[in-house]
């Protein structure tokens, strides 16, 4: 019965919290979208922050930073998580979901549904001035939406200066 194999799959997680082996993570993407959270973090003399992506899921281009809430995990603690992990950043406030946007890439099997809560969030002075000064070539402000923006991140063309 298929309960048993579920039972076994669900034996071998530790703690869903904690995110999943790549191929259940991908097996639950076709069942079910996944919901992420996208950080506009905005400067008004600098622009929008985005941050380089070059994978075989969405591509090459610049996007928002943003990450899938895991099971049980509160939305803030998501988005405290992604400036950390993705800018390492702290995050101060933040505010939303300015939008939710829903994305299906039919042509794509894995990761191809998004339900997308675009929050607004201010950073530690420190933090942001750590990100103006950055010679990482993979985080960068942009005035103007940019030309290589990941087609999936186009929604977000309204909120560049």
């Amino acid at each position: 019965m298929i309960i048993d194999h579920i039972r076994s799959i669900e034996n071998k997680i530790s703690d869903p919290r904690d995110g999943l082996v790549d191929d259940l993570f991908y097996f639950v993407g076709r069942l079910t979208p996944y919901v992420n959270v996208d950080l506009l973090i905005r400067h008004p003399e600098h622009g929008v922050l985005m941050t380089w992506r070059d994978d075989e899921h969405s591509g090459k281009g610049w996007h928002v930073p943003g990450g899938i809430i895991r099971l049980k995990e509160k939305i803030e603690t998501r988005i405290i998580k992604v400036a950390l992990t993705e800018l390492n950043a702290e995050v101060t406030s933040f505010k939303g979901p300015l939008a939710i946007n829903e994305i299906i890439a039919e042509e794509k099997t894995n990761r191809s549904h998004f339900i997308s809560l675009l929050y607004q969030c201010e950073l530690t002075t420190e933090s942001l001035d750590c990100l103006i000064e950055t010679k990482d070539q993979n985080i960068r402000f942009f005035q103007a939406k940019p030309a290589d923006i990941l087609s999936w991140h186009e929604i977000y063309a309204e909120y560049f200066l």
